[in-house]
Formats: structure tokens, C-alpha cells, sequence
């Protein structure tokens, strides 16, 4: 995604008040306790830093770097942190499926959140693994997500468009895009058991895999912010917070367990 006005909107659509701010505030949360303990986590297409900025946030003592082949993301991702004070992450342009820019075992912890659909075939996704594998650290943490493939076309276009209303009709268009080019459950699962660590488990939402989560054990989170998790939880919207007691619900019917949120759901 390199056309301004697409980054523009994709940014806009998941900032902390826009309609993926529930989603982004799930793996920040579950990001954290996997991340706990890791000097040095790799972000593979880290776009405009929405998702990296919090998570950077959140764990202000570890060193993150941003991957991402566009270099209009990564000027807004540039921007992003910035205006948040951050001083703990950099910005790396690169291939996700050939990180020449990064070592061997060189990372603590890898992360990625719904970028791996734009990879355009299948290869491509076995080609992504096989690096995370080369650039982690023997025992390194691994946590990535992205949607899965819907069957049904009528199922792709009630998610792409049901928040229409509240956001930028380009994100909505680029909603339904990332839908059809989602890899299937199998696929996703294939790859992870072939390439990354044997200690990544892989879960999605119940019955029908929307979202997909590859992941390391988590860790216990510190009191400090494991409280802040939860006030960050408690000043969403009334509306976007039910969006993410609905997540939390959903994965932990599909065996996501240790709840960072605590609480209903």
C-alpha cells in the first residue's frame, strides 16, 4: 500500500478512536504478554505504526523495529511515533519474505498483525516463516495474526462493510480486498508447523476462522500494566468496547486462554 490516499485513510480507520481501535487494543494486550522479557522485537509490516506504537507504549523498556516495503507507510509510521514520544522503535524498509536488513538470531520476539494476506501466494507465506525462524533467537517469541478466508462471498462483504458508516469508504474497499485474499486455516496452519518454532500454537475465532493468531506462550504481565491494560479497555467507547469483549469472547471459545483483560466479556 504506497498510494497516499489509501495510507491515509487505512491510518485515519485504526488510530485509538477509529473502528479498529478494539482490535488493535486484543493484540496489543495479548502482544504484551508474550513480548515480556524481550529486548528486541521485530515488527514485520508495521504500516502506518498504529499497532507498533501502542504495543511500544505499553513496554517502553524494549527496543522494537518496524519492517515495511513501503515507504509511504513508513514515513507515516515516522510521523505516528513521533507524536507520541516514543523513543524505543525504528524503522527498517524491507521484504518481509527476504529481511536482508536483519541478522540471524538477532530478535527476541517477532510480531505481525494482519499484514500476511497481502503476500501473494502461498510461497510467499512459506518464504516469511522460513526468515522469522532465521532472524529469532533460539527460544525467541512469536506472535502474528491475520485474517482467514471466508467461504461464503456474503459473509465477506457483512464484515467489510459493517462499520461503513464510521469509516473511509477506501478502508472499507481495502476491508473487503484483505478478506479475499486471506489464506484458508489449513494453509496458515501448514506453514506454522513447518517453519516457525515448535512452541507457537495456532488458534482462531470460534467455528469460523475470521482471525487467526500464531503464537508463543504468554507471560505474566506486571501489576502496573496489567491495570493499564484493563483502564485502556474500560476508556474505549461503549460501542468499540463491546466490539472487543465480542474478540475476547470468540477466541477464548477457540482455546485463546490467558485473558489480559479479565473481567466479562
Amino acid at each position: 500500500m504506497s498510494d497516499p490516499e489509501q495510507v491515509a485513510a487505512y491510518s485515519h480507520a485504526g488510530r485509538i478512536d477509529g473502528v479498529m481501535s478494539a482490535s488493535y487494543l486484543f493484540h496489543s494486550a495479548h502482544i504484551s504478554q508474550v513480548i515480556q522479557g524481550c529486548a528486541r522485537v521485530l515488527d514485520l509490516g508495521c504500516g502506518p505504526a498504529t499497532q507498533l506504537g501502542q504495543v511500544a507504549g505499553l513496554n517502553p523498556d524494549t527496543e522494537f523495529v518496524g519492517v515495511d516495503l513501503s515507504e509511504t507507510m513508513l514515513e507515516s509510521g515516522r510521523k505516528h511515533v513521533a507524536s507520541l514520544g516514543l523513543q524505543n522503535v525504528s524503522f527498517r524498509q524491507g521484504d518481509i519474505t527476504r529481511l536482508a536488513c536483519i541478522p540471524d538470531r538477532s530478535v527476541d520476539a517477532v510480531m505481525s498483525t494482519v499484514v500476511l494476506h497481502h503476500l501473494p501466494a502461498r510461497q510467499h507465506l512459506d518464504d516469511c516463516f522460513r526468515e522469522i525462524s532465521r532472524v529469532l533467537k533460539p527460544g525467541g517469541a512469536v506472535y502474528l495474526t491475520d485474517f482467514g478466508r471466508l467461504k461464503s462471498l456474503k459473509s465477506v462483504l457483512f464484515f467489510a462493510y459493517m462499520n461503513a458508516a464510521h469509516q473511509p469508504h477506501l478502508f472499507s474497499l481495502d476491508y473487503e480486498r484483505s478478506l479475499r485474499a486471506a489464506f484458508e486455516y489449513d494453509e496458515f496452519r501448514d506453514a506454522a508447523t513447518n517453519f516457525l518454532p515448535s512452541a507457537v500454537n495456532l488458534f482462531s475465532t470460534f467455528k469460523v476462522p475470521f482471525l487467526m493468531i500464531a503464537k508463543s506462550a504468554s507471560k505474566p504481565l506486571s501489576q502496573d500494566l496489567s491495570v493499564k491494560i484493563r483502564q485502556m479497555r474500560q476508556a474505549l467507547p461503549r460501542r468499540y468496547r463491546k466490539d472487543l469483549d465480542e474478540l475476547r469472547l470468540f477466541f477464548r471459545l477457540g482455546g485463546l486462554d490467558a485473558d489480559p483483560f479479565g473481567g466479562k466479556y
